[in-house]
């Protein structure tokens, strides 16, 4: 027959959660340190961030530097983008 299901008490739940926020290290790999399987790991995780439980930790400052620098490549690439779609568009309607 199968396997009774293990049961982990809401304290375990919330320490094992706290370490992979504060940690910074993959799921997988602390799921294997605790002798968790790592969807359930993943699972609670994803539960305390949906419930407002938990919030990701804030953002460093090479972090920060690193979303500017990537929001204003996005902002230039959204232009890009636009300029040449209107070229097309206007080279579609020269050649017809």
């Amino acid at each position: 027959m199968g396997q009774a299901r293990k049961k982990y008490t809401q304290e375990y739940k919330d320490e094992a959660v706290k370490l992979v926020i504060s940690s910074g290290r993959p799921i997988a790999e602390i799921a294997r340190d605790l002798g968790i399987y790592e969807g359930t790991l993943g699972n609670w995780v994803h539960a305390a961030k949906k419930s407002g439980k938990l919030k990701d930790k804030p953002l460093d400052t090479d972090e920060r530097a690193e979303l500017r620098e990537l929001r204003e490549e996005n902002r230039r690439l959204q232009m890009e983008r636009d300029f040449l779609k209107k070229a097309a568009a206007w080279f579609a309607k020269e050649n017809q």
